[in-house]
């Protein structure tokens, strides 16, 4: 009771600091409070079952279970996108190369079928252009019956370099 005789009765003081009330020192603003220890024995308590809270509890459960097994369905399907993705820009890669290198053999073979290129190699090699008539096609006409084709000794000249 002598705290609040101490204390202005105007609405004002009460925002004021509580330190200006007790002049300027800190002191204890109420009674103390002390708790003692009470040993408390449950050993006789028993306790109930309650089937609306077992059923709670497994609806709990439950709902968990099907919010986690949703979780990990998503996340697995998430990150097995994230790997197809991986493995299709791989193949692309892959596809986009073996297409460069189909490129490359076809312009070499390209290079290498060159009549031209032939021609030198086989002057510098010291062959001759064949005569009319000593080359013979083994390719059977269309227009006759596609039977076998014979090769003819006859027509063939060798020719040889001193």
């Amino acid at each position: 009771m002598a705290a609040t005789a101490l204390a202005p009765a105007t609405s004002q003081a009460w925002s004021r600091p509580r330190q200006e009330f007790y002049g300027g020192r800190r002191s204890w603003a109420g009674t103390p409070e002390v708790y003692f220890a009470k040993q408390i024995d449950n050993s006789r308590l028993v306790k109930v079952d309650d089937p609306q809270r077992k059923r709670e509890m497994r609806m709990l459960c439950v709902a968990l279970s099907v919010l986690f097994a949703m979780v990990m369905l998503y996340a697995w399907q998430h990150f097995s996108a994230i790997e197809y993705g991986y493995r299709i820009e791989a193949l692309q890669t892959k596809r986009d190369n073996v297409t460069e290198a189909n490129r490359l053999l076809r312009l070499e073979l390209a290079q290498l079928k060159d009549p031209e290129r032939i021609d030198a190699l086989a002057k510098q090699m010291g062959l001759q252009t064949p005569d009319a008539g000593q080359v013979l096609r083994m390719e059977a006409d269309p227009n006759v019956n596609a039977g076998a084709v014979m090769a003819r000794n006859s027509d063939v000249m060798v020719i040889s370099t001193p």
